[in-house]
């Protein structure tokens, strides 16, 4: 890793926007194997609920791990996944929807699309009950002041699980419709590792050349809210990608889905290295994220999709988060 992180800072001034688009064509990369595995019939709640999560999250993930192994402020991760979280269910869902609308109901109404359909949507509420779920237990742990190590330990072992049902579900599905893996499975694993780990090498230096910035320099939270505006790029490229492509199932899963690997994993990983004061945004932020994901469920319950009217209402409450962020 110092090897190839010489040879970015032998780009001079160029360096830092050289690793962005690192990032971004990574992320290009993702989107493609993600096409692909559409395409050869891997069905929309699959890969917004395992693939798509672990994908467009990565660069979080990272983020996490690098301030961590770097002994950084654990405030920058929380603004990180906070901002994540909120983008990802106000204006990276609404915004699709604005745009395309999001029918209720299969155009192809025979019965398989039907229950299709209604399987969907059991999968996204059970996505959006998740989110609820893992934002109170974090707010819980919080109202001590601090998220500490055994805090972090239950964090993470909160995600195993919900991650180990998912798998046991996918499997129960592909059993019950006798349906195989792709064949190019391995290739595309193999294809996002490779994103990966540029996802990794881009954020890791962009880290440590904020961190080499003099103390008083930047804004505090600055890299926080940086860092969260330069990782929610590839949600928005998912997200505007299968709007586009009328896949409004592929976006509402992968972003309530995306949100679970930040809250609880990503603020898990860095509180088992370093614990995390807690300050009033937080506890702010979780109360909208709560309140969000209720919204969400009873739209998806009650009516099967997001109306337009909704949407708009989940981008001024975007709005008023940004509002609230920067007043403190």
């Amino acid at each position: 890793m110092d090897f190839i992180n010489q040879l970015i800072s032998n780009l001079g001034a160029f360096a830092p926007y050289a690793c962005i688009i690192l990032f971004l064509l990574a992320s290009l990369l993702v989107v493609w194997r993600l096409e692909e595995l559409s395409r050869q019939g891997v069905e929309g709640t699959v890969l917004g609920t395992i693939f798509m999560p672990f994908c467009s999250g990565m660069g979080n993930l990272v983020f996490a791990w690098v301030l961590a192994r770097n002994a950084g402020d654990g405030n920058d991760v929380v603004l990180n996944c906070l901002f994540n979280n909120v983008t990802n269910l106000t204006l990276l869902v609404a915004a699709p929807v604005l745009i395309w609308s999001m029918a209720s109901i299969p155009r192809k109404k025979s019965q398989a699309a039907l229950r299709e359909f209604r399987i969907g949507r059991l999968s996204l509420a059970l996505n959006l009950v998740g989110v609820f779920f893992f934002s109170f237990i974090l707010w819980a742990l919080a109202l001590d002041g601090e998220i500490a190590r055994t805090d972090g330990i239950v964090l993470l072992a909160l995600f195993v699980f919900w991650q180990c049902f998912h798998i046991y579900d996918v499997k129960k599905t592909n059993l019950l419709k006798k349906k195989a893996y792709p064949k190019t499975l391995v290739l595309d694993i193999a294809l996002l590792l490779l994103g990966a780990f540029l996802v990794f090498v881009s954020t890791d230096w962009l880290v440590q050349w904020f961190q080499g910035f003099e103390e008083g320099r930047l804004p505090a939270g600055f890299l926080g809210w940086a860092s969260g505006v330069l990782m929610v790029l590839p949600n928005a490229l998912l997200a505007f990608y299968y709007g586009a492509r009328d896949r409004m199932d592929v976006v509402y899963t992968s972003q309530s889905g995306d949100a679970h690997m930040c809250i609880p994993f990503c603020i898990g990983l860095f509180a088992v290295f370093h614990g995390i004061p807690t300050e009033a945004f937080l506890q702010q932020s979780l109360w909208i994220l709560m309140g969000l994901s209720l919204a969400h469920l009873v739209f998806v319950a009650v009516l099967g999709r997001l109306p337009r009217f909704a949407a708009a209402l989940f981008i001024a409450a975007f709005g008023y988060f940004l509002w609230v962020g920067i007043s403190l």
